[in-house]
């Protein structure tokens, strides 16, 4: 995770406000309570980039990265913790370790057991670091090159339906969301675009989970506390 989050720092420029940081943390941080992987090895942190780019990556084991486009879609609280949720899904799911070819885990995995018990020679170090270099690349082409698979990206979404609904958020701001990037999103773009399923799908996926479910009204309060967070982002 630390790799791919090297990976993605390297690409685009970390958004430098700490005020925004720590808001957009702990709205991610409660939400990760909520996910059925609550911890990981690491623990999970979320950074903002500024980038006007519409997008959102989550690396394994729980480093989540949000573009300062991607923040400007969001009109409350509830629409931030959408795509919070979103990524966490994603992570709780480990759809990016899904991304890893077979063969290079067979080949890492093979070399571990035979390895295991005693010290790794020359050859076999450079066979684990050829798997493990490989594997990074299969990462991060999958996540900002050509993205999930339409069925992974309708799991991430349950999972961030329970999530918000566990929390408390309203359901409804994801479709609110994937209903703004329809409006602002260029079909030949490199960002959302290139590596998610169009947002009308998901949408029309989304209403079919939601049902008959009630929209939740956000507070006030809650309202104050996103326009001070975020403002001038």
């Amino acid at each position: 995770g630390r790799a791919v989050g090297a990976t993605i720092v390297s690409k685009y420029k970390v958004y430098q406000n700490d005020q925004a940081t720590r808001y957009v943390n702990l709205v991610g941080q409660t939400l990760a309570q909520a996910s059925t992987k609550p911890e990981t090895f690491g623990g999970y942190h979320f950074l903002l980039l500024d980038s006007d780019e519409i997008n959102a990556f989550a690396a394994p084991g729980g480093f989540i990265f949000l573009s300062r486009g991607m923040v400007r879609l969001c009109r409350t609280e509830d629409d931030l913790a959408a795509v919070l949720a979103h990524e966490v899904g994603h992570v709780e799911l480990q759809h990016a370790l899904r991304a890893i070819k077979s063969s290079r885990l067979t080949s890492a995995l093979t070399t571990l057991a035979m390895e295991g018990a005693k010290n790794f020679g020359g050859e076999q170090l450079a066979q684990l670091t050829q798997a493990f270099e490989g594997s990074i690349s299969d990462i991060t082409g999958t996540m900002m090159n050509s993205g999930y698979a339409r069925k992974q990206e309708r799991q991430a979404d349950e999972a961030a339906l329970r999530i918000l609904q566990a929390i408390g958020y309203d359901p409804h701001a994801l479709v609110a969301v994937l209903d703004e990037m329809q409006k602002d999103l260029k079909p030949d773009g490199h960002d959302f675009a290139a590596t998610h399923p169009p947002p009308a799908e998901r949408v029309k996926d989304l209403r079919g989970m939601l049902g008959d479910q009630p929209h939740r009204s956000g507070s006030p309060a809650r309202q104050k506390r996103f326009n001070q967070a975020l403002a001038g982002i």
